[in-house]
């Protein structure tokens, strides 16, 4: 089975199908012809246009299949030259004896490179390179004493070949090393180590949750880069004769980042092509004499912006527009075998503590996930529950406490050692292997972390590890092709192929984050059983999800926190009965502070309506036509779980996300087609979820901010927020994301009331805070209401959004379940089950008896 690649990195030309390695072996045939026959000039040229390639293919290790950039491997090109130069001239080794350890001295340098390079990422990478191909330079003027300093190593003699010498015989070599590093990348590239080196390029942290080591992994890709780097620089010494530091300046790596770039990275030919248009097309345009250059850069730019994805790239798309490919044969069926049978270890947490800074998100959690059993792990937003499971993962060590899986002790251990101890998870965002196959994500998973021989991939073809992938796919529920890549996989079918990678690695311990999230109820209820089945074949389930019909219908055993201490445990029915549990969910003292009829009169004129709105982020909508209207000066709440779709309706109100159907209107001028800034202009502004302040701008900037689309009078709205808003005055000039998170939620609302909303829409504004600053900043909703504000608010604490609403509407799945007054809605039973899951609800006639409104 050959490896799929993303179409970011499209499926390789050349050492694929027969033909295609005729073709590649032709072009190398040829340019040992022509190294045999023209002159010495065009030699010259031959053979760095080959070291060029051999560059590209190490460079193509560390960007088209790790996606690390290095602009530094001039630096390796230069160990080996001078390695050689060294050797040959004042050793008095033979050039064959000094050309391997050139190219081992510089696999060795990469690898201790890697080590603390590889520890940041993006452009902190690529300036951790620069510096080193500085520092190789310079450290070769430095010491004079062996390297010459600025005069270089002179007079070095190039190898013999018998039929060829000098120039021509090192062109030969380069062209040969060339072949054999095309067939080795594509070994590489399809084998074990290319799917993991992939994979982690994909999703560092799903693949750290199936055994793989990052670290590791990057750093061999970066030794195997610099020894090809080295191994070409050996070549180019006796290729001019002499060495020298300015040979090996910052602009050459710039040219080997452009070969890989230009033919295309992740593309087994790509190097070759694009070090043929860099080496090559000089020499061409040479008739141009000083316009050479600027034509070269021109001519580039086109072919970058005309095939981003590189030459090899853009014929792949042509190729594709041309002569589509068939679809896919039917495959056989797999039967859905149970998972292995064996004892499994139940998974214990003792007293966990997990601290960021002051802010305590987890304290003295214990809880235990029996083997054979679903722990549901619940609460509200902010709760812990996520920061519980990447404790339990590894990837946060805890600030105290223990865990263990069995008897074999796991705190402190990396996530890596967790995953391979028997513990696997899923995400909240599923992370599959985007450029990997289906059927690859899920055999890759098999060896927990080991990837085999480097350019072996015996295990990723063996027929077993085949058969029990496709039987695990089918035991989930996947009925797509096993071939289709990872990245082009519907949203449902995303969530069973991660947790089929899961299972994949034979675990004790299932962890999973909201894995329900954006699934339809149908999908739901097969995740659900699919779930039951997990646990029943004898492994610890622990799940985290916000759906509390799918928790309650499914779970042994449910534990709720709320922050991040832990509230109550038992079953579903007793948990749901807990009063604790209510008032953590609801909010305490609901029917106390709710009026009993609402403040604006149910005749006032709307100020915003939605209608039979449709909204969601993939095939399966998230909103499913929603009805809303917002009269003129009313505060109106919309209450319900995580994943009903509050937030993805706040979004598309302000503009954030284009609904599928549907429309909105304020004071009946259609918004559902306008852009963000233009829904702002029109006066509907939104304080959007987790503050979102500028944090390297002060407090007066973020402020003044807000007035952008209206700078009139901007200094007296600034003193009017400040007067609202005290806290802020004190904190004036201090850089926003240095405010504690009631003083950002503050700042975030200010901002918001400077450009002088018609509607302020507020996504969930007391999270995370404490109860002193949400009372505090109901507060000032509460005055902003008084004061003829007409208020949407999206609020996890239902009695405080109740108290300061006239109205609410109850979500569910995306539907509006239920709407009324903010005293009808505290007295329906629709709202706890939206919250809790209960199916327990206010009967029909009660309900019309309390005038409440309910929706189908």
């Amino acid at each position: 089975m050959s490896l799929a690649v993303s179409r970011t990195t499209p499926r390789p030309l050349g050492l694929g199908t027969p033909s295609q390695i005729a073709a590649v072996l032709a072009l190398l045939a040829v340019g040992a012809v022509l190294a045999l026959t023209v002159n010495g000039y065009w030699v010259f040229v031959l053979a760095n246009v080959a070291l060029l390639a051999i560059v590209g293919i190490g460079l193509n290790v560390l960007l088209g299949l790790s996606g690390q950039v290095s602009f530094g491997h001039v630096g390796f090109y230069a160990i080996g030259a001078y390695t050689v130069a060294i050797l040959t001239t004042q050793a008095g080794w033979s050039f064959w004896a000094a050309w391997p350890v050139a190219a081992l001295l510089g696999g060795c340098a990469g690898a201790l490179l890697a080590l603390p390079a590889l520890r940041v990422k993006g452009p902190y990478l690529a300036m951790v390179t620069i510096a080193f191909g500085f520092i190789v330079e310079h450290g070769i003027v430095e010491a004079g004493a062996l390297t010459g300093g600025q005069n270089g190593i002179m007079g070095l003699a190039a190898p013999s070949l018998g039929f060829a010498q000098g120039e021509r015989a090192v062109a030969l070599l380069a062209i040969a090393t060339v072949g054999v590093a095309l067939a080795g990348y594509a070994w590489l590239s399809r084998g074990t180590w290319g799917a993991g080196l992939r994979a982690v390029r994909d999703a560092e942290t799903a693949a750290e949750s199936i055994g793989l080591n990052p670290l590791f992994i990057k750093t061999v890709a970066f030794a195997v880069s610099a020894v090809l780097a080295a191994a070409a620089g050996a070549l180019f010494a006796p290729l001019s004769g002499f060495v020298t530091p300015h040979t090996f300046g910052f602009l050459q790596s710039i040219l080997f980042v452009l070969v890989v770039m230009l033919g295309g990275a992740g593309s087994v030919a790509g190097p070759l092509v694009g070090a043929v248009v860099v080496g090559l097309l000089p020499e061409l345009l040479s008739g141009l004499e000083e316009y050479r250059l600027l034509f070269f850069g021109a001519l580039l730019l086109v072919v970058l912006w005309a095939a981003p994805d590189g030459v090899v790239g853009g014929l792949q798309r042509l190729r594709v527009r041309l002569w589509p490919a068939a679809p896919p044969a039917a495959e056989p069926g797999a039967a859905a075998l149970g998972l292995h049978a064996r004892a499994r270890a139940g998974l214990a947490a003792r007293g966990i503590t997990m601290q960021f800074g002051g802010v305590r998100a987890v304290g003295d959690l214990s809880l235990r996930a029996e083997a054979g059993q679903v722990t549901s792990l619940i609460g509200p937003n902010g709760a812990g529950k996520s920061t519980a499971l990447n404790v339990l993962g590894g990837f946060y060590q805890p600030t105290a406490g223990g865990f263990s899986l069995g008897a074999r002790e796991l705190a402190g251990q990396s996530a890596v050692r967790i995953a391979r101890a028997g513990v696997a998870r899923t995400y909240q965002t599923s992370q599959l292997f985007g450029s990997l196959s289906v059927l690859d994500n899920v055999v890759l998973a098999m060896g927990r972390g080991r990837l085999g021989p480097l350019l072996g991939a015996s295990r990723r073809r063996a027929p077993g590890h085949l058969r029990r992938a496709r039987e695990l796919l089918a035991f989930c529920g996947y009925t797509g092709s096993s071939h289709t890549l990872a990245a082009d996989l519907p949203h449902v079918d995303r969530r069973l192929v991660e947790v089929a990678r899961a299972l994949a690695t034979d675990p004790d311990a299932l962890l999973l984050d909201e894995p329900a999230a954006g699934l339809s109820r149908e999908d739901k209820e097969r995740l659900g059983a699919l779930l039951r089945r997990i646990a029943d074949a004898g492994l610890a389930v622990l799940l985290v999800e916000h759906d509390m019909a799918l928790v309650m219908d499914i779970s042994d055993q449910v534990v709720v926190l709320d922050a991040g201490e832990r509230l109550a445990a038992g079953t579903a029915a007793e948990v749901q009965a807990d009063p604790a549990v209510q008032a953590a969910y609801l909010g305490e003292g609901l029917d106390a502070g709710v009026a009993a009829q609402a403040r604006v009169p149910l005749d006032s004129e709307e100020a915003l309506g939605v209608g039979a709105l449709v909204a969601g982020y993939g095939a399966e909508p998230v909103l499913h036509g929603i009805d809303l209207r917002v009269r003129r000066g009313e505060a109106v709440a919309l209450l319900g779980a995580n994943g009903a779709g509050k937030s993805t309706l706040m979004k598309a109100i302000a503009g954030l996300h284009r609904p599928v159907r549907g429309g909105i209107h304020l004071d009946g001028a259609a918004l559902h087609e306008l852009g963000a800034e233009q829904v702002v202009a029109r006066g509907v502004v939104l304080v959007p979820e987790g503050r979102q302040v500028f944090p390297e701008l002060s407090v007066l900037d973020n402020i003044r901010l807000g007035a952008f689309l209206r700078p009139e009078d901007r200094e007296a709205r600034v003193e009017e927020q400040l007067e609202r808003f005290p806290r802020l005055r004190e904190r004036l000039h201090q850089r926003a994301g240095l405010l504690s998170g009631g003083e950002q939620q503050m700042l975030a609302i200010a901002r918001a009331l400077m450009s002088r909303p018609r509607v302020l829409l507020l996504d969930e504004p007391s999270l995370g805070l404490a109860p002193k600053v949400i009372a505090e900043l109901f507060a000032a909703l509460d005055r902003l209401r008084r004061e003829g504000m007409t208020l949407l608010l999206v609020d996890q604490m239902a009695g405080l959004a109740l108290a300061l609403a006239d109205r609410a509407y109850v979500m569910e799945g995306g539907r509006i379940v239920a709407q009324g007054t903010a005293a009808e809605i505290a007295a329906d039973g629709a709202l706890a089950a939206a919250y809790l899951g209960e199916r327990a609800v206010v009967p029909t006639a009660a309900m019309a008896e309390a005038g409440l409104e309910r929706v189908a």
